[in-house]
């Protein structure tokens, strides 16, 4: 799994899903109020985002700045033509998602042991069980399930994931769950280029089920990931404006990459994501005054180019 697949032509339409008022704030330590992730939510929209992860449904005493799930589910506007996607680790988080109106699911998987203890209290395989109920409870509600593979290519705990370990459960999860999309995360941002595309393209050849990318800039390969999983295919990429992210239960896992400088890089190659990068990296700014940290992207600090005339 250590080639690379021909990217093709660069044209036609990327899915960017920004996870910024979810994963983006989840570790932040300055809360931020109901009032300002709701702002935040309908500045994304402004700025072109389709697909917003919105909130997780966990416990609030573990993931402080997710305790107002609900609330920021019971104020987002409805008919603004955005997706909102809550993201739960059980059933009680599909059953709190489903209460809420979420458009989407995204349930989380790990695929070691290790990160499944300390991220969710379970193992791999309590997960997949929890999964088929998951799904069940999701498709009675009409409701679209995701499933976030995590630490898929290294663990914060176990270490070095094999290609063949992901590979494994993602098999498993398409057989016991009625999935939508697939996602692939470089959860602590330790995988290189040829890892991803190696994992991405082995599984592109098993399933039709569409893929999506969440890459972490911790080690700053995201953008070189972000080529390597178009080269076998993936089509939709997780980011965060301002670069903003981690895990409360990742050690060392630093931001997503940022919406901005992922929207940059697919415009200036020719693709088209709806995304608006300058606007994107003036939220980006915003939100992170609001937690007190400085913007991670490129663009925050050198802007676009070319510069607008």
């Amino acid at each position: 799994m250590n080639g690379m697949t021909g990217t093709g032509t660069p044209g036609g339409a990327v899915s960017i899903v920004d996870v910024s008022p979810r994963d983006g704030l989840q570790n932040e330590k300055v809360p931020v109020s109901t009032r300002d992730k709701l702002r935040l939510i309908n500045d994304l929209i402004a700025l072109g985002a389709r697909r917003i992860e919105a909130v997780s449904f966990v416990n609030p005493k573990k993931v402080p700045q997710m305790a107002d799930a609900d609330a920021v589910m019971a104020g987002v506007p409805r008919d603004a033509g955005a997706n909102y996607i809550g993201l739960v680790l059980n059933t009680r988080g599909a059953h709190r998602a489903v209460d809420a109106g979420v458009d989407e699911i995204n349930y989380v998987l790990p695929v070691t042991d290790a990160f499944a203890a300390a991220n969710q209290n379970t193992t791999v395989a309590a997960a997949l069980d929890a999964l088929e109920e998951v799904s069940g409870i999701a498709a009675s509600a009409g409701i679209p399930v995701t499933v976030t593979a995590a630490v898929a290519f290294g663990c914060p705990y176990q270490g070095d994931v094999p290609g063949e370990q992901a590979l494994s459960v993602v098999r498993s999860a398409l057989q016991r769950g009625q999935l939508a999309e697939v996602a692939l995360a470089d959860t602590i941002g330790c995988a290189v280029p040829w890892q991803v595309n190696g994992v991405f393209a082995a599984l592109a050849s098993e399933t039709d089920v569409p893929l999506r990318a969440h890459l972490h800039e911790t080690r700053h390969t995201a953008l070189a990931n972000t080529y390597a999983a178009m080269a076998a295919g993936v089509k939709v990429f997780d980011s965060a404006v301002g670069g903003l992210g981690g895990c409360p239960f990742a050690p060392g896992a630093a931001g997503n990459v940022s919406t901005e400088d992922l929207a940059w890089m697919l415009e200036r190659a020719g693709f088209s994501t709806s995304i608006d990068p300058l606007a994107a990296t003036e939220l980006g700014r915003w939100i992170c005054a609001k937690v007190e940290t400085a913007p991670r992207s490129g663009l925050a600090g050198a802007g676009v180019f070319p510069k607008a005339a």
